[in-house]
């Protein structure tokens, strides 16, 4: 007779009274269409720490004195202490991290700290306890990023990098001084005062210019792309008909053309204002601030709030994915561009049909870049337009949008027609 005994039976709810469910069992990658699976493989991201640590309690100091009074020495990228006079150079963040390295080695997606996703949930205002006499001061990162405290005047900066899109992990300071920026602003719309609005012209007071910080994501990538299509050589161009009814004729050879390109692209500036990635010409000229590109962005140093001093700034709201498709439309021109001289013997030209693009990796870095910004609001149907003209902090060079009075072209255009034509005729009755 055995001693063994029988296990109880297994209770209601015990897994092993469950059947599995269809599908419960692991996914195979190997078998989920390419898109998907490429993006269930691809390594989770890598982060950067660029948090500066002796900016943690929210103080700017100066580090011979000590002092919170400290501004940018205008036209460098020095900080000054306004109470020693001490002056010093912050540390380059391309040097201080590597970011201008290993761009060719890159692989999935490497993110900085300020360049984290936004937490939805994270309000603008932030609290920092003074270091100075412990009082509590409110910053409101929507619109700035330095506040003063109330009761020992310390100036206070938010450094801290807090998951809002508030802080980025480098500044490009302003090396054009404000004087500077309204004489150019004033110079690009004498040249165009005669075409102007009238309301413009009689509004326009370009003291009122307004230096401002814009959010960039600033992408380093190892890409490749595959493209093909269609180019032509012209073998023969002939001409039927006379008159008013002669056309030009050509025959061409025409060709399947494809291209590889292995690729790398160092410091790819995309706006992180969808604001500012607005492009609808319909209701504002935001695409004159892409016109005063490019910035020196190798010079950029690590984010201290000292920068922003009587500068506005405005807010990062959108993250690496939300900007990926910009920036594979971006890299795939720069791989048609890569090839276009590889395909100078189609006289016709090529037309590229099927384009691929393959991103090894990228590296993404918050930056705020400086633009002097003048802008009019002219009215009009469906909230008017809003024009800019702007000013590269850096370079200087400048690009903007004049309102125009439109009868003025035409009579313009038709004056010059009439006169061009005149000349065409009179060289037509000389030359016989």
């Amino acid at each position: 007779m055995s001693n063994a005994t029988t296990p109880p039976p297994l209770g209601p709810g015990s897994p092993q009274d469950v059947p599995p469910l269809p599908g419960s069992f692991p996914i195979d990658p190997a078998t989920l269409p390419d898109p998907i699976r490429k993006e269930v493989e691809a390594p989770d991201p890598v982060a950067i720490d660029t948090s500066a640590a002796e900016l943690k309690d929210g103080v700017n100091r100066c580090p011979k004195c000590g002092s919170t009074e400290i501004r940018q020495k205008p036209g460098s990228d020095m900080l000054i202490c306004l109470y020693c006079r001490h002056e010093w150079q912050s540390t380059r963040v391309e040097d201080e991290f590597g970011l201008g390295e290993g761009i060719d080695q890159l692989r999935g997606t490497v993110v900085a700290s300020g360049a984290r996703d936004i937490k939805a949930d994270t309000a603008s205002l932030m609290t920092f306890k003074c270091a100075g006499c412990g009082a509590e001061v409110t910053v409101n990162t929507a619109n700035a990023m330095t506040a003063r405290c109330h009761w020992c005047r310390s100036v206070l900066g938010v450094n801290e990098q807090i998951p809002n899109g508030a802080v980025p992990d480098a500044v490009l300071p302003f090396h054009i001084k404000k004087d500077d920026a309204v004489a150019r602003i004033r110079q690009f719309v004498d040249k165009r005062r005669l075409f102007a609005l009238k309301a413009f012209k009689e509004q326009f007071t370009p003291e009122n210019v307004v230096g401002v910080y814009l959010p960039y994501m600033i992408v380093d990538a190892n890409a490749a792309a595959d493209v093909g299509g269609q180019g032509e050589i012209e073998t023969r161009r002939y001409t039927r008909g006379s008159g008013d009814d002669k056309k030009t004729y050509y025959d061409a050879d025409v060709y399947r053309v494809e291209r590889h390109v292995d690729f790398t692209v160092d410091d790819l500036p995309l706006e992180s204002s969808l604001e500012r990635g607005n492009l609808d010409t319909g209701s504002n000229t935001n695409n004159v601030i892409n016109a005063v590109l490019p910035f020196d962005t190798k010079n950029a140093v690590k984010w201290n709030a000292s920068y922003l001093a009587g500068i506005t700034s405005e807010k990062r709201d959108r993250d690496v994915e939300g900007l990926r498709p910009h920036l594979e439309d971006q890299l795939l021109s720069i791989a048609r561009a890569q090839v276009e001289a590889s395909v100078s013997r189609y006289d016709r030209g090529v037309r590229w049909e099927q384009e691929r693009l393959d991103l090894r990796g990228t590296r993404w870095v918050s930056m705020y870049l400086p633009v002097w910004l003048y802008s009019y609001h002219q009215p009009g149907r469906n909230g008017g337009m809003l024009h800019y003209i702007a000013v590269n902090g850096r370079t200087g060079k400048t690009m903007g949008s004049v309102p125009v009075q439109q009868w003025k072209l035409l009579a313009t255009a038709l004056t010059v027609g009439t006169f061009l034509e005149g000349i065409a005729l009179w060289l037509v009755g000389h030359s016989s």
